[in-house]
């Protein structure tokens, strides 16, 4: 009788990167989506095609949403709409590391504020820091709309946070995101449906379902797997990496080549991260929904 091999186990940290990877991958490899359909028509149809597998994978718990639960799920769904535009249509005009740094400043100040210090608020000074030195505004190459996007998308990524704790307090598992990205698509579609009339082809339609499953569906997957192994707060040390990571991708898929400054902005951006994230988490002691905030990465 063959002895049965033991399961590989794959390390709970690799399983957090691959899920940061998947997001940034599903980022660049959208460039070439919105040049096609524009940053709103690729919003609409990856948050459709996100969409339909949620509903496929669970049913909306219709019956357990309550009235004063409707502002969240529904503000939760229309910022996730409108910060997946802001940011695509942010990559559209500046580098993809530049774009995630300064978005990721949204959610370090949100740590840095749940520290309840006045030292944590170096943190995300540290980050803007990074953030001039990536943009390099005195050389006059600033792109004031790119940025602007960017800075929307922070905005919109700190309101998710608070939103998606409440959501995660009221619904387990794929419930709340079976509600929410649904509502997401539906702004998206406000502008994307213009955006991207008369430009839809099978191979976009394909190229949309691919990203879909870049992001959110494999990184929620991969999240959750490595939640159960690994502590909130090292994942959201591990977090900290995106910015870096897409910065990586951009290198090596968009061929954005970084200067000498624009690796130590992304540097600082990401020491803040990691530091603002020692102490911003929610105490699993005390806040029902402490495992959801690493969710966040599904964002864009």
């Amino acid at each position: 009788m063959t002895a049965r091999l033991p399961p590989i186990a794959v390390p709970p940290w690799a399983l957090a990167l691959a899920a940061m990877f998947s997001v940034q991958l599903g980022s660049a490899l959208s460039v070439d989506v919105i040049h096609a359909v524009g940053a709103a028509g690729t919003a609409w149809l990856r948050l459709s095609m996100g969409a339909i597998v949620f509903l496929l994978l669970a049913r909306p718990p219709l019956r357990q949403v309550r009235r004063h639960d409707v502002p969240a799920l529904v503000g939760l769904g229309v910022t996730t709409g409108l910060v997946t535009i802001a940011f695509l249509a942010a990559i559209e005009r500046i580098p993809l590391g530049t774009a995630v740094a300064i978005e990721f400043v949204g959610p370090l100040t949100v740590a840095a504020i749940r520290a309840h210090s006045r030292r944590a608020l170096a943190w995300p000074a540290l980050g803007l820091l990074g953030v001039m030195l990536l943009t390099e505004p005195w050389h006059g190459h600033l792109n004031p709309a790119g940025v602007g996007f960017a800075a929307f998308a922070a905005l919109g990524w700190a309101t998710y946070i608070i939103l998606t704790q409440h959501v995660g307090d009221r619904f387990s598992g794929l419930g709340g995101l079976s509600i929410t990205v649904p509502i997401a698509a539906l702004t998206a579609a406000t502008i994307g449906i213009p955006q991207a009339a008369g430009h839809i082809t099978p191979s976009i339609l394909a190229a949309a379902a691919g990203l879909a499953l870049l992001l959110p569906v494999l990184p929620f997957a991969l999240e959750m797997l490595a939640l159960r192994r690994m502590t909130t707060t090292a994942f959201g040390t591990l977090m900290a990496l995106e910015p870096a990571i897409g910065f990586v991708l951009g290198l090596l898929v968009l061929h954005q080549t970084p200067a000498a400054i624009h690796i130590v902005g992304i540097m600082l951006v990401v020491c803040a991260g990691a530091a603002a994230q020692r102490r911003g988490l929610r105490n699993p002691e005390t806040d029902q929904g402490a495992d959801l905030e690493p969710e966040l990465l599904t964002s864009q």
